[in-house]
C-alpha cells in the first residue's frame, strides 16, 4: 500500500476532540482565544477531572491544589496545559488498535516526551516542542496497524515497534516509515511546519534534507525511554547509543549512567530516572 492510499480511508482516520483542533490552531494562530480552549475544556468533565489530575501530580511540584481549569492555565501555562490535552486527545483518538500493545506503546512514548524535553531544556533548547513531538512520535505505527494490519503482521514477526531499526524497515518494505504517516496525520491536522518536519525525521533525523533539532532530541528521548521499556541491558546501551546524533547536538553521553565514565568532565548531568521525570503523568494514558 503507498502512503497517499494509508491516509485515503476516511473511515480509519483518527478523529481528535473538537478541542484538541483548537488547541491546534494556537501552534500558528496567536489569536486563539484561551478563555474559549478553558470553557470547551471545562465542559468536558471527564477531559477535566484528568487535567486537574495532572496538573496536581507529583511531576509540577505546584505549591497549591489546582482547583480549575483556569487555575490550570494560570498555574501550569497554556503550552503545558496545551501538551497535556493533545497527548490525552491522541491516547483517545487510537483508543483500539490491532496488533499493538498500547499499554507500552503508550508509556514508551511517554517516557520519550518527557526524556526528550529534560534533554532539550538541560542544553537550552525547545523543551515544550521536543514534548509536544515526543508525544506524537509515534502514531504513525498506529495509524499503519489500523490502516494497513495485513502488511504490519509480517513486519511485526520480524521486529518490534520500538526496535531503533524499525524505521529502516519499513522503508525498505514499504517505501515509507512511521515517521512520514505521522507526518502526513500532522499535516491533515493542520500542525505548523515545524512540527510536521520534526515527526518526519524523529526515526532518522539525520538522513533528511533539513535539519530538525527537535527530531533529534526525540530521536535522543526515544532512545532512552526504549532502554527502559525494553530494560536493556547496561551493555548493550553503551553498544547502542547514538554517538553521530548526539555529537550533532553538542550532547556528551555522561547524561547516560552507564556511559558516565565516558566524559570525565560532563555538562549535562545524569537524566533522573524515567519514574521521577514521568511522576504523576501517567494519567494520561488511561
Amino acid at each position: 500500500m503507498e502512503l497517499k492510499s494509508l491516509l485515503d480511508q476516511p473511515n480509519k482516520l483518527p478523529t481528535i476532540p473538537k478541542v484538541v483542533q483548537q488547541l491546534i490552531k494556537s501552534f500558528s494562530d496567536d489569536d486563539v482565544s484561551i478563555n474559549e480552549i478553558a470553557r470547551q475544556i471545562a465542559t468536558d468533565p471527564a477531559l477535566s477531572a484528568k487535567l486537574l489530575r495532572l496538573a496536581n501530580s507529583a511531576y509540577f511540584h505546584v505549591s497549591r491544589t489546582i482547583g480549575t481549569v483556569d487555575d490550570a492555565l494560570r498555574m501550569l501555562g497554556f503550552v503545558m496545559v496545551r501538551n497535556l490535552v493533545l497527548g490525552n486527545g491522541m491516547v483517545a483518538a487510537f483508543g483500539n488498535t490491532p496488533g499493538m500493545n498500547l499499554q507500552q506503546f503508550w508509556r514508551y512514548n511517554l517516557y520519550t516526551a518527557c526524556a526528550s524535553r529534560w534533554l532539550a531544556a538541560a542544553a537550552g533548547s525547545n523543551a515544550d516542542m521536543a514534548f509536544t513531538v515526543g508525544l506524537m512520535h509515534g502514531i504513525g505505527q498506529l495509524q499503519m496497524h489500523a490502516g494497513m494490519p495485513n502488511e504490519m503482521v509480517p513486519l511485526d514477526l520480524k521486529m518490534n515497534v520500538l526496535a531503533s531499526e524499525r524505521a529502516e524497515l519499513e522503508k525498505q518494505t514499504l517505501g515509507f516509515h512511521h515517521g512520514d504517516v505521522a507526518a502526513e496525520l500532522a499535516k491533515i491536522w493542520n500542525f505548523p511546519d515545524s512540527i510536521i518536519l520534526a515527526l518526519r525525521n524523529a526515526p532518522q533525523p539525520m538522513a533528511g534534507d533539513e535539519f530538525s533539532e527537535a527530531a533529534a532530541w526525540v530521536f535522543m528521548g526515544a532512545w532512552r525511554a526504549r532502554a527502559e521499556v525494553l530494560a536493556m541491558p547496561e551493555e548493550e546501551q553503551v553498544a547502542s547509543y547514538p554517538h553521530e546524533v548526539g555529537k550533532r547536538l553538542r550532547l556528551a553521553p555522561a547524561w547516560v549512567p552507564a556511559l558516565a565514565s565516558q566524559t570525565p568532565n560532563p555538562s549535562t548531568p545524569p537524566m533522573p530516572s524515567m519514574q521521577e521525570l514521568t511522576a504523576g503523568l501517567e494519567a494520561m494514558l488511561a
